[in-house]
């Protein structure tokens, strides 16, 4: 056994992926024992079973061989839909992601692996946060974003689909995790910002080209969106949430995990306290989390440059002069401009168009 062993080609991972029961672990195992797929196929049945993790069945399966018609067409929507792959032996293969011990052996994405992404925090939590949720989600987010950080999450409704957005919207990087195939938008009515991240970063999936979202996908791919990140943010989550599993894998692979405190009668808040009380560390700003993963620096955040555009009317150069990266409610904007509501959110909506404005939760506002 341990044959020399050469980076596997994509057509021979899709080839053991097809296999019943196996995972990235034993694939890994199989190449370090063997060296290639051809020696794989050829070693008898009873040298396959002393590689460990690998039993009577599996090894059974593993002689029947893979499905060589799923792999060409694999190969086929590859090509077609311009879709990118990385594997765990090629250079651009994130980092951090690599260092867990199940990390996946191919994965499938849309947009652009930087190196920038190694510096990268995960943020997760409920599909319907509420207005304290939303303001954190997007002010955590933007903070990261500002300090030149990654924001993973799962594009989920709710706090994921927030933490991309505000990525997006502030230009920032963002990696988003997919319980399906890659090609395939979940939540359908998350079009835009499924659109958009690859411009900013990746869609990411371990799954098949065309796999529906089942239920069963999610929980796995967790340890992606975990993985990829120096640690995991939990911001509003119950007891049975999603979010959790997400932190538990942080906390198995030796990553940060982070939680943000909330209202002790909110069952949405019940998972996060929980968090706390054992032991995640608690966060009440973005510094907080900086510390932990050693990210704060002398030069601080990296700094917008402020200047008005020119070419804007006279009531949107004066909302902007009184909009900054701080959170400023609509009932204020109005009583410091001396302008009728309707006015001023006319004057905000078109900021918002020119990506110069973002409306937080709770009719709140920001310069961007």
């Amino acid at each position: 056994m341990n044959h020399k062993m050469h980076p596997p080609a994509v057509q021979d991972l899709l080839y053991l992926l097809t296999i019943p029961q196996i995972g990235p672990g034993r694939i890994r195992k199989l190449f370090q024992a063997f060296g290639g797929i051809d020696n794989i196929k050829k070693t008898p049945l009873q040298n396959l079973i002393r590689v460990a993790g690998i039993d009577q069945k599996l090894a059974q399966h593993l002689k029947k061989g893979g499905d060589q018609a799923a792999v060409d067409q694999q190969l086929a929507l590859l090509e077609e839909q311009k879709i990118q792959y990385v594997t765990l032996w090629d250079d651009n293969y994130p980092l951090l992601l690599k260092r867990i011990p199940d990390a996946p052996v191919l994965l499938f994405y849309k947009g652009i692996l930087k190196e920038i992404h190694q510096k990268a925090v995960a943020i997760v939590g409920t599909r319907s946060p509420s207005n304290y949720g939303k303001l954190v989600t997007a002010e955590l987010a933007r903070k990261l974003i500002s300090h030149g950080i990654t924001v993973v999450s799962g594009m989920a409704r709710g706090v994921d689909t927030i933490a991309h957005q505000t990525a997006i919207q502030t230009g920032g990087e963002t990696l988003a995790v997919l319980g399906c195939g890659v090609d395939r938008c979940y939540p359908s009515d998350n079009r835009q910002v499924y659109n958009k991240i690859p411009e900013q970063g990746a869609v990411m999936s371990e799954y098949f080209i065309g796999t529906g979202p089942d239920a069963v996908n999610f929980p796995k791919r967790n340890r992606i969106i975990s993985g990829l990140s120096l640690g995991t943010v939990v911001i509003e989550a119950g007891n049975r949430s999603g979010a959790l599993i997400s932190a538990l894998f942080a906390l198995n692979q030796d990553r940060e995990v982070f939680a943000v405190p909330g209202n002790i009668n909110s069952p949405k808040s019940q998972g996060c306290n929980r968090l706390i009380q054992q032991g995640a560390k608690l966060v009440q700003s973005v510094e907080d989390i900086l510390e932990e993963i050693g990210e704060i620096s002398s030069s601080g955040p990296v700094q917008k440059n402020w200047t008005i555009p020119e070419n804007l009317g006279p009531l949107e150069k004066k909302i902007m002069e009184y909009l900054s990266s701080d959170p400023k409610h609509i009932d204020r904007l109005v009583m410091e401009l001396r302008e009728a509501p309707s006015t001023v959110l006319s004057g905000l909506l078109t900021l918002e168009l020119l990506g110069l404005v973002q409306q937080l939760a709770g009719k709140m506002f920001i310069r961007i």
